[in-house]
């Protein structure tokens, strides 16, 4: 009997190691998570109950059990890695099945695909025609890599301020060449509907009487429309237009572009002191962006930056929890399959209920503790040569018994 014993302590104390050894081999492996190795006693139960003074028959390996603790989060220069801090897994597609991991080590594939090192790819969902996302459809996460398409401007705010002791220009004719026709000027880049840059010129000419200007506008040289009366209150702030706007005269680009239909926003005019002063001109248009990198929200959302300052989100990461995260199948390369001791996966988003925020530029690392781990392999170590000696034992013992019989 003992010798049954001693050898189920061994194989315990081998199980052990086993374990140990696999925690150390994965000490740098991202996104791994550390086993423990949980054994239990082992009795003769037959049909009568197990006596008080029974004597037990050893140990066995009851269970591994993963342990889903927070890794350090560790910041690389790669926009697409991916960490996740607190609860939650990335969902990859596996050729129609899904696959769970903490481990967010993805790039691009030749077909815009976001894969892990495998190809597995992202699961997200996708951007729907509202702006939002339609969390109800999980699809492969592909970047969009081709030109952010252009905006014609559509409206030009002015922050200016004109001086309230300035005079009428000397020459009455107003003449976008001749400096003696306005009193103050400014410029700025506008886009038609085909990304193509014009300069869009504002002047500001005294009125005869307090408080009253007009303002010619200019596109590329060429004078458009009329005109327009800007009036100031006695406060100095702008009293014409009404509603602060005003809206030039149709322009064609003469570039097969749509007409230019530009607003002038003038509610940041005012007439203070006797210095001119630009402290905005905003215009809301731009040209064609080429694609320049990713950025990751930490909210899952994925937009593509693209030279023209314009951002597109091109859909938002789904990840998921389980009711018992330890009931996993592990499927290796640090991936899980759901079973039926975890439960169903709950899919969600990041920031939400119980998941975790994304990181993005960064990689979780392996939660083990290595001190510790060294320290369990000298534990098991020591009950591995426990064991043994406990069989060498019983073999002196039963050698003895048999040289009585002699």
């Amino acid at each position: 009997m003992p010798f049954r014993i001693a050898l189920s302590g061994l194989n315990a104390a081998s199980s052990d190691l086993g374990v140990t050894a696999n925690n150390i081999a994965n000490v740098n492996t991202t996104g791994f998570k550390e086993s423990r190795a949980q054994f239990a006693e082992v009795f003769a139960v037959g049909t009568q109950a197990v006596s008080s003074t029974a004597a037990g028959s050893g140990v066995k390996l009851s269970d591994v059990a993963q342990q889903f603790s927070q890794g350090n989060i560790e910041f690389t220069s790669n926009s697409l890695d991916l960490a996740i801090s607190g609860e939650g897994f990335f969902v990859l597609n596996d050729g129609g099945s899904r696959l769970y991991t903490r481990a967010g080590t993805f790039e691009v594939d030749r077909e815009g695909f976001v894969v892990n090192a495998n190809g597995l790819r992202v699961q997200s969902y996708p951007v729907a025609a509202d702006g939002n996302f339609n969390t109800g459809n999980l699809v492969d996460l592909q970047l969009n890599t081709g030109a952010n398409p252009p905006s014609a401007t559509d409206e030009i705010a002015f922050g200016v301020n004109l001086p309230s002791d300035a005079t009428a220009p000397i020459n009455p004719v107003f003449d976008p060449t001749d400096a003696t026709s306005f009193n103050f000027t400014t410029a700025v880049t506008i886009y038609d509907s085909l990304g193509s840059a014009h300069t869009a010129t504002s002047y500001f000419i005294k009125g005869a009487n307090p408080n009253e200007w007009t303002v010619q506008t200019t596109i590329d040289g060429n004078v458009v429309g009329t005109p327009q009366p800007v009036q100031f209150g006695g406060d100095g702030r702008l009293t014409v237009p009404v509603g602060g706007s005003f809206t030039l005269a149709p322009y064609d680009p003469g570039n097969g572009a749509d007409l230019l239909n530009v607003d002038l926003q003038f509610v940041d005019t005012t007439q203070f002191g006797d210095a001119f002063g630009v402290n905005s001109v905003v215009q809301n248009g731009f040209t064609t962006g080429r694609l320049t990198g990713l950025e990751v929200s930490p909210t899952g959302v994925i937009f593509a930056q693209f030279t023209n300052g314009q951002s597109t989100a091109l859909g938002r990461l789904a990840l998921a929890t389980f009711v018992n995260p330890q009931g996993l199948q592990q499927d290796g390369d640090t991936n899980w399959a759901e079973s039926f001791q975890s439960g169903d996966a709950a899919l969600g988003d990041a920031g939400t209920a119980r998941f975790g925020l994304i990181q993005s530029g960064a990689l979780e690392a392996s939660n083990v503790d290595l001190t510790a781990q060294l320290v369990n392999m000298i534990t098991a170590q020591r009950n591995f040569q426990a064991n043994a000696q406990m069989i060498s034992t019983a073999d002196t013992v039963t050698q003895t018994v048999i040289n009585i019989r002699r």
